[in-house]
C-alpha cells in the first residue's frame, strides 16, 4: 500500500492521497493537475522529477519550498516513510523514517516505480542512449548489487578519453593507455553480461505482453552489443587495435557505451520502421515486462504510474491493458473520461477526482473546470528528461558530451 502526502508541489498546496491496493483511477479535465499528482508520486519515490531537470519547477509559485512524503510498507508489511524537501537555492533533503539520506534510489524500503508518459516514446523511436540508460536501470532495479558497474565502467571511460586528450595535445604518452584500456574492458565485459542477462530475462515477457496488448505480427526485444568480447583480455585488444581512430576523434569510440536496445517487429526496428501506435504498445509492452522481472526477482510488483494513456488506445486495447494491471500490485491511471478506463465503477477500484488544485477521494461523475486563471499548467507540454521506467539514479555509462554517444 502507498499513500502520498504533498505540501506546495506544483499546483497543490496541501494534498493527501491513498493509493488502492490495486488500480486508482486518477479523472479530471486537462489541466486539472492529474500530471503533477503522478509526478508527486514519482519525486516521493524516487527522489527527483521525472518531467523536468529544472526542478524549481515543481515548487508551487509563491511558496518558498515543496516537501513531499511517501508512506509505504515493505514485502514484509512493515511500514517506511520517505520524505523530501526542496527549496531552490538551498538543495534537496531526503530522509527514509526520519534518517536522512543522499539518494532514495539505494533505500531498500522505498517501492520501485514503473512510468509511462506520453512522451516517453522517446525510449522506443529516440537516440540509443536513452535504451542503454533504461537497461542499465532495468539491471540495477532487478540485481541491485550490479547498479555500480555502470558508475566503474563510466569513470573508467572517462579517464581514458581525458587520457587520450592528453595525448593528442603532447601532454602524455600512449605508453600509459594499456593499463587504461584493461581497466575499461574489465568493468565493460561485466556491463556487457549484466546487460545480456537482463534482456534474456525480458525478451520472452515482452513477446508475451506485446501479444496481450494485439501487437500484430512478430515482435522481439534484442540486445545488440558493440563489441562480441566474452572477457577482458578480448575487449582490451580491441581497444587497442583502435586507438590511432580514437586519437583522431578525441574519444573512445568502440565499447558497451555503443551499445543498443533494438525493439523490433517482422524483423524490423521499430525505432525506424513502427507507426506511433506500434511504438505505443512496445513501450508499454516493455514496461509491462519489466515490471514482471523486477517483481519475480525483488519479491514485489513495482508502483506503475500511466499518464494519459487510454486516449490512444482502441477499447480492446484499454481493457487488455486494465486486466494486465489488475492481475496484481498497485498501478495508477490518469484519464480525462471514466469511460476510458474498464473496470473503473468497480468496487474495488479506488477514483480520485482533481480539480482546482483539490483531490477528491471516491469521487465519480463531472469534474468542475478548473479557474481561467490556474497558476501552473500540469498537462503542458514539460522540457523535461524522459525518466526510465525503473529508476536507479545516475548517468549512463559514457552518456556524457564528447563521449561519441550514437
Amino acid at each position: 500500500m502507498v499513500s502520498l502526502t504533498l505540501r506546495d508541489f506544483r499546483t497543490y498546496e496541501r494534498a493527501e492521497v491513498a493509493l488502492g491496493p490495486g488500480l486508482t483511477v486518477v479523472s479530471g479535465r486537462n489541466g486539472a493537475g492529474k500530471t503533477n499528482l503522478l509526478e508527486g508520486l514519482y519525486f516521493g519515490c524516487v527522489g527527483r522529477s521525472c518531467r523536468t531537470s529544472n526542478e524549481r519547477e515543481v515548487v508551487r509559485f509563491g511558496a518558498p519550498l515543496t516537501r513531499v512524503e511517501v508512506h509505504t510498507r515493505d514485502a514484509h508489511g512493515d511500514p517506511h516513510v520517505l520524505a523530501v524537501g526542496f527549496e531552490p537555492g538551498a538543495g534537496k533533503k531526503m530522509r527514509v523514517d526520519g534518517v536522512a539520506v543522499p539518494r532514495l534510489v539505494d533505500a531498500p524500503a522505498r517501492p520501485l516505480v514503473g512510468l509511462f508518459l506520453p512522451d516517453r516514446l522517446e525510449l522506443v523511436k529516440g537516440a540509443p542512449a536513452l535504451r542503454r540508460a533504461h537497461l542499465d536501470q532495468v539491471v540495477a532495479a532487478l540485481w541491485p548489487s550490479r547498479a555500480g558497474t555502470r558508475g566503474e565502467y563510466a569513470r573508467a571511460l572517462a579517464q581514458r578519453n581525458a587520457l587520450l586528450g592528453r595525448i593528442r595535445a603532447g601532454a602524455a604518452t600512449r605508453g600509459s593507455l594499456p593499463a587504461w584500456d584493461a581497466e575499461l574492458a574489465r568493468h565493460g565485459v561485466s556491463l556487457m553480461a549484466d546487460r545480456g542477462r537482463a534482456v534474456d530475462n525480458l525478451a520472452g515477457r515482452f513477446v508475451d505482453r506485446a501479444a496481450d496488448l494485439g501487437l500484430d505480427s512478430a515482435v522481439a526485444l534484442r540486445y545488440r552489443p558493440r563489441s562480441h568480447a566474452t572477457d577482458a583480455e578480448a575487449l582490451a585488444a580491441e581497444l587497442a587495435e583502435r586507438v590511432d581512430s580514437d586519437l583522431e576523434r578525441g574519444f573512445t569510440g568502440h565499447g558497451p557505451h555503443r551499445d543498443e536496445l533494438v525493439l523490433e517487429r517482422d524483423g524490423r526496428e521499430l525505432r525506424a520502421y513502427g507507426s506511433q501506435g506500434q511504438q505505443r504498445l512496445a513501450l508499454l509492452a516493455l514496461l509491462l515486462a519489466e515490471r514482471e522481472a523486477v517483481g519475480e526477482a525483488r519479491g514485489a510488483l513495482p508502483l506503475m504510474l500511466l499518464d494519459d494513456v487510454m486516449s490512444e488506445l482502441d477499447a480492446g486495447r484499454r481493457r487488455r491493458l486494465v486486466e494486465l494491471l489488475r492481475a496484481g500490485g498497485q498501478s495508477v491511471i490518469t484519464t480525462t473520461d471514466l469511460t476510458h478506463v474498464p473496470t473503473a465503477e468497480d468496487a474495488d477500484v479506488v477514483r480520485l477526482a482533481v480539480a482546482n488544485g483539490s483531490v477528491l477521494q471516491g469521487a465519480l461523475g463531472t469534474v468542475p473546470a478548473p479557474p481561467a486563471s490556474a497558476s501552473q499548467p500540469d498537462d503542458a507540454a514539460a522540457a523535461g528528461p524522459n525518466e526510465p521506467g525503473w529508476r536507479a539514479g545516475g548517468q549512463a555509462a559514457g552518456e556524457r558530451a564528447g563521449s561519441g554517444r550514437a
